[in-house]
């Protein structure tokens, strides 16, 4: 962002002698609206739609990933970097920035310490701007004793405001915990009633990949049509050393 002022410099006769142009650059503040989904099978889209409702001028940064740590977090951990006072970032949820309690605040006052402006679409009460307010609402104080007493209100309300995030960030948590928990009880109360859960064991999978591995360990190796021992056989098809001997066990147990 920038501005152009131009003008004449005149001499002690009011002639021209040149022209100048100034040019000021100034901050650009940027907006992101940061989404995040944990598996490719959910839908992000509800998430951007949210934020680009909310300011669509917002550049929308988003990714998979799993987990309640935000390391690997690639997108995340790259708009940190960028991030710069005066920019916003916002979240569809406080559980996209963080589901652990302690990193998300963590980050939270780093950023607010920064001077970036979070939101959060779905618990505006800890937005940043609603944090900065709470703790700049201080009582004025009179220069008697009673400045004691307004001295604990006003450390009183910003420990509430700060306790209002934790807060937040804990609730967010304990949804995993309990998604977790709950996920836990299906899986053995199915057990309890006799359902299978996962593949019986000692079932196979066949893939696309593992056909035409054994395609071509039939066509290759010396132990069937081919020529070529093990190790060549191996570089050639491509696998890796234990897929090639199982898969040359199967063959000999179905053909040999």
């Amino acid at each position: 962002m920038y501005s152009i002022e131009t003008g004449l410099i005149f001499d002690q006769k009011d002639n021209i002698i040149s022209v100048y142009i100034f040019i000021k650059f100034g901050v650009i503040k940027m907006i992101y609206g940061y989404c995040r989904i944990s598996t490719n099978k959910q839908n992000i889209e509800r998430q951007v739609r949210n934020i680009l409702k909310y300011c669509p001028e917002a550049v929308i940064k988003q990714e998979v990933y799993t987990g309640t740590k935000t390391e690997g977090r690639k997108m995340f951990e790259y708009l940190l970097k960028v991030v710069k006072t005066g920019d916003t970032i916002i979240f569809d949820s406080v559980s996209r920035m963080s589901r652990n309690a302690e990193t998300g605040f963590r980050i939270y006052q780093e950023l607010f310490d920064k001077g970036v402006e979070l939101v959060f679409l779905k618990e505006p009460h800890i937005n940043t701007a609603t944090y900065k307010k709470a703790l700049s609402n201080n009582i004025t104080l009179t220069g008697t004793k009673t400045d004691i007493i307004l001295k604990a209100v006003n450390e009183y309300l910003m420990e509430l405001a700060k306790e209002q995030i934790v807060l937040a960030f804990e609730q967010s948590e304990k949804e995993v915990a309990d998604l977790h928990q709950r996920t836990r009880e299906g899986i053995e109360t199915a057990r309890q009633k006799g359902k299978q859960i996962g593949r019986p064991y000692g079932t196979k999978v066949t893939t696309k990949k593992s056909i035409k591995a054994k395609q071509d360990i039939l066509k290759f190796s010396k132990d069937f049509n081919g020529s070529l021992k093990d190790v060549d056989c191996i570089r050639m098809i491509g696998i890796a050393r234990n897929t090639y001997y199982k898969y040359k066990a199967e063959l000999k147990e179905k053909y040999l």
